[in-house]
This record gives C-alpha cells, sequence and structure tokens, in this order.
C-alpha cells in the first residue's frame, strides 16, 4: 500500500521564515520601492533575477519573482508568486505564473501532475534561488540602507 504523504510543517514554517530573511536582504527598502533586478554569474552562466512588488498591504506583500538564462532562450523558468507576511515574518510561494493558488498537499495522481509535495518543493527551489541572488548576485543598481 502506497503511503500518504503528510507535510511536514516546521520544516516548511522553517523554509518560509529563511525566506522572508533572504527576501529583505534582497529587497530592504520593500515599502518603498517596486523592483530589483539581480544579474547572477557563475561558470559559464548568466541569469537575471527580477523582484516585483504586485500588491501591499498593511501586514502582507505579494512579490512576483521571475528568473531568466541570459542567451539560452530555449530555457523557461518558472514565474513564482510569493506572499511575505510581515507579522509572522515568513514568506511563501503561493502559486506560478499561472495563478492557479497551491495547496500544501496533493492526492496522487491528478490531473494537473503535481507531486504531492508541491508547494515544499517550491519553497525550497526560492530559497536555493535566494541563496544564488545573495550569494553570486549583483545588483543593477546601488543600494541605499538608511
Amino acid at each position: 500500500m502506497k503511503k500518504k504523504y503528510i507535510p511536514d510543517l516546521q520544516k516548511q514554517m522553517a523554509s518560509c521564515e529563511s525566506n522572508y530573511l533572504r527576501l529583505m536582504k534582497l529587497m530592504p527598502d520593500m515599502d518603498d520601492r517596486d523592483h530589483r533586478c539581480f544579474h547572477i554569474l557563475w561558470h559559464d552562466h548568466q541569469a537575471k533575477v527580477d523582484l516585483n512588488v504586485e500588491e501591499r498591504f498593511t501586514y502582507t506583500t505579494t512579490v512576483r519573482i521571475e528568473q531568466r538564462y541570459e542567451n539560452q532562450s530555449w530555457v523557461e523558468m518558472p514565474a513564482l508568486i510569493v506572499r511575505l507576511y510581515h507579522d509572522a515574518r515568513m514568506a511563501e510561494v503561493i502559486c506560478r505564473q499561472q495563478r492557479r493558488q497551491l495547496q500544501g498537499r496533493y492526492e496522487y495522481p491528478n490531473k494537473q501532475m503535481h507531486h504531492p509535495d508541491e508547494k515544499a518543493q517550491l519553497n525550497q527551489y526560492l530559497g536555493e534561488w535566494l541563496n544564488q541572488c545573495l550569494a553570486h548576485g549583483h545588483s543593477a543598481e546601488a543600494l541605499a540602507i538608511a
């Protein structure tokens, strides 16, 4: 009998907390700025990561994160829609560019062919890309932190 996937809430919360801290390091002026662009260069690969604020409310901010490889149009990377919860200091991927809200768990198989832990995987993927921005990224404009 197939074992049912059970989300590890502690691990997911830790991932969301780490992603929040990473995003705040990359865009500390998020309250006043709507866009930030990073160029990442490692080995012979170059990528561009755009952070775009789409919605801003008292306790939440929604950011669209897009990445593209320079000179490699055959690779289409997913855009991630990330919601930052400022009161809880957490950031989670809520959907991809299709704008369909992700569930915390999917039955498998399903029509959309989502993995049972699709949301957890996307949050981990987001963390890895934010780490690349922090480690190897260069902002397209100067940062001014007061």
